[in-house]
């Protein structure tokens, strides 16, 4: 597919879905909006600054303008941003977590900076306290975040996770109790990734599976909270606890569950991103999201 002339059949806005992808940062935060222009994404996410190191350098004036100017040119309706690796807000060793509150809080301001809407967030593992007190833990991080970001606009949004390791946000319910737990939970939000919920035993391949799924988090998260959607199959098995992810319709989820939800209406002005496997080309991202928009009826 040539995905040039992709881009110049478009219509902007497109009715549907808001589709995109994970874009590269290299070269400068300002540089992803012009990756995800070339692939016709409506929507990208991207990482505030490299997700392997702690610290970076200050956003310069010219790369904040030339942010906002490249995504007001490209026609991206949002931009959400991810949290790096490193970081667990969950972790018993209160050194590892003083320093990751700081480095989220580094993460927000940036997102502020960028008028960057939410920074979506792995909630955290416990690493051997509990499930319970790594909930407590999360909730307590959550709050010093807060509190060093009063006034911003931009909020959390807590990923379901596929729950490998001691990575908690694995259930609806630990998501649901970190919100509660958070006291100024207003501010959070919540981001469905596909692959993850399918490794936590949250079966969306067939019809009554995606709507007792959605049924489920309606009723104890709330649908109202919902942010963001990571659109990823899975390269392991149904409840596999993995966190693997693979491309549409080539994994164990499969294209009908995607087929269903890209048909939801009620989510079609939440951002959507790809976090697919890719080479340096995008040629992966074009495959992917032509296939996506292809299953949207009419």
């Amino acid at each position: 597919m040539n995905s040039k002339l992709n881009i110049q059949n478009s219509k902007w806005p497109r009715s549907g879905p808001l589709l995109g992808a994970h874009m590269s940062i290299a070269g400068g935060v300002d540089k992803a909006l012009l990756e995800g222009k070339k692939v016709d994404c409506d929507v990208i996410q991207i990482f505030t600054k490299s997700s392997r190191q702690w610290a970076a350098q200050p956003y310069s004036k010219e790369e904040i303008q030339s942010f906002k100017q490249n995504q007001k040119e490209s026609g991206i309706a949002s931009v959400v941003a991810h949290d790096s690796y490193l970081l667990n807000l969950g972790s018993p060793d209160n050194v590892l977590r003083k320093r990751s509150i700081g480095g989220f809080i580094d993460e927000m301001e940036r997102c502020e900076t960028l008028s960057i809407p939410y920074l979506i967030a792995h909630p955290g593992a416990h690493v051997g306290s509990g499930e319970e007190e790594g909930i407590k833990t999360i909730a307590r991080s959550l709050d010093e975040i807060h509190k060093g970001c009063a006034g911003f606009k931009v909020k959390i949004a807590l990923e379901i996770t596929a729950g490998q390791g001691s990575n908690l946000g694995y259930r609806f319910e630990q998501i649901h109790d970190m919100i509660d737990a958070t006291k100024e939970s207003d501010r959070l939000r919540v981001c469905f990734d596909t692959e993850h919920a399918f490794a936590a035993g949250y079966d969306i391949r067939t019809k009554d599976g995606y709507e007792r799924t959605f049924g489920e988090f309606d009723e104890i998260i709330g649908l109202k909270l919902l942010a963001a959607f990571h659109l990823n199959d899975s390269k392991k098995e149904f409840h596999s606890r993995v966190d693997r992810h693979e491309h549409i319709g080539k994994g164990h989820i499969g294209v009908e569950a995607f087929r269903l939800l890209m048909n939801d209406q009620r989510f079609w002005s939440i951002p959507m991103c790809l976090e697919t496997p890719k080479g340096p080309d995008l040629k992966e991202d074009v495959e992917n999201l032509t296939l996506l928009r292809s299953l949207v009826a009419g």
